[in-house]
């Protein structure tokens, strides 16, 4: 894509990079009081059977997807036109959500502005070797990338260290008005767990919160790893590297099934989103429906996706990604031609 389509790509996105705070108002009451009401019947459903309570549980984890979504529309100041009700509304959804609005604005910034940048990655993303990284990586260095890219870990463990540990500590050198954001989530979050403990007791309440927060974890870890790591995804270096093409050829559309869409506040259409930030969730369909450049986006369904969780390493020379098995046996040619080279080698000497 030349320069000048870049850029009335970007202008063709502009009209809709548009806050309407009624709209807004009616997405918060349709998600917050749903939300409420299907923890209360969670809570309601122990009485008659764990099973049913847990029903509601995963229904309710999907609220929390969308409110995230709110939360992070209001780091990027987009949900509403006003800043100040952006950070309001954006802390109170970080509360319920266990993300604290500072320091996620500050790190998920550094990624929309490195996105596909393969010298400036490790901030707000999913780890990614390259095949040449991970060749001349320690055995420590394998063995933790290997841990952290295995499907347990990283969906399974990966939303307990989430809220148990990254979220509720600061980053080394943040500033102090991202440190005591963080400080007052987390006195906050202490503050309604103990004002509902004390209401229903805490085995009641971890027997509804806790699956809430881990199956919403999950659900968050997945939707972020699919839609930067699938097979074509877009990586280059600095001096390559080209934002508007990290965001329409490195983040997909992920076309989900209607319910599914409306509940996770329509981030499949990230490519729309990495466009341009400021285009607020509601507006994300119609700007992927009534722009055809950013229809041409890779699209993967809910089945496709599931190919991304065998995904390990990115080859740079064929830019996609690959296993760890392919990794091995794309390099045994290279391994062979080499051992070839040096028998000859030893025969002319001879």
């Amino acid at each position: 894509m030349s320069r000048e389509k870049q850029k009335a790509l970007k202008q063709s996105v502009a009209p809709y990079a548009t806050s309407n705070t009624k709209v807004g108002i009616f997405q918060l009451v349709n998600t917050l009081l749903p939300f409420l009401f299907v923890w209360f019947l969670a809570y309601q459903s122990l009485s008659i059977s764990i099973w049913l309570s847990l029903v509601f549980s995963i229904i309710a984890a999907g609220f929390v997807v969308r409110i995230f979504i709110i939360f992070h529309d209001c780091t990027h100041a987009s949900f509403f036109k006003n800043r100040t009700w952006n950070r309001i509304v954006g802390n109170v959804c970080g509360v319920l959500t266990h993300f604290p609005f500072e320091k996620w604005k500050h790190s998920h910034a550094i990624h929309h502005a490195t996105s596909g940048n393969l010298d400036k990655r490790g901030v707000g993303d999913i780890w990614v070797m390259t095949i040449d990284e991970y060749k001349e990586a320690s055995k420590f260095e394998r063995l933790k990338y290997r841990l952290y890219r295995n499907p347990l870990i990283l969906f399974g463990l990966g939303p307990l260290y989430l809220f148990l540990v990254d979220n509720r500590i600061n980053k080394q050198g943040a500033k102090r008005k991202e440190k005591y954001n963080t400080y007052l989530t987390n006195v906050c979050i202490v503050f309604v767990y103990g004002v509902m403990i004390s209401l229903i007791g805490w085995q009641a309440f971890l027997l509804v919160q806790l699956p809430i927060m881990y199956l919403s974890g999950v659900a968050g870890i997945w939707l972020f790893y699919v839609q930067h790591q699938f097979e074509d995804s877009y990586y280059e270096n600095d001096d390559e590297w080209d934002f508007v093409k990290a965001a329409v050829d490195g983040s997909s559309y992920y076309k989900l099934p209607k319910v599914i869409q409306w509940m996770t506040g329509n981030i499949g259409y990230h490519h729309v989103h990495h466009l341009s930030p400021k285009v607020p969730n509601y507006h994300l369909e119609k700007t992927h429906d009534n722009i055809p450049p950013l229809q041409t986006a890779t699209t993967i369904t809910l089945k496709k996706s599931l190919e991304s969780i065998r995904f390990r390493l990115y080859d740079e020379k064929n830019q996609t990604f690959v296993t760890f098995k392919e990794m091995k046996q794309s390099h045994r040619p290279q391994v062979a031609a080499s051992l070839k080279s040096k028998s000859k080698q030893v025969e002319q000497r001879f």
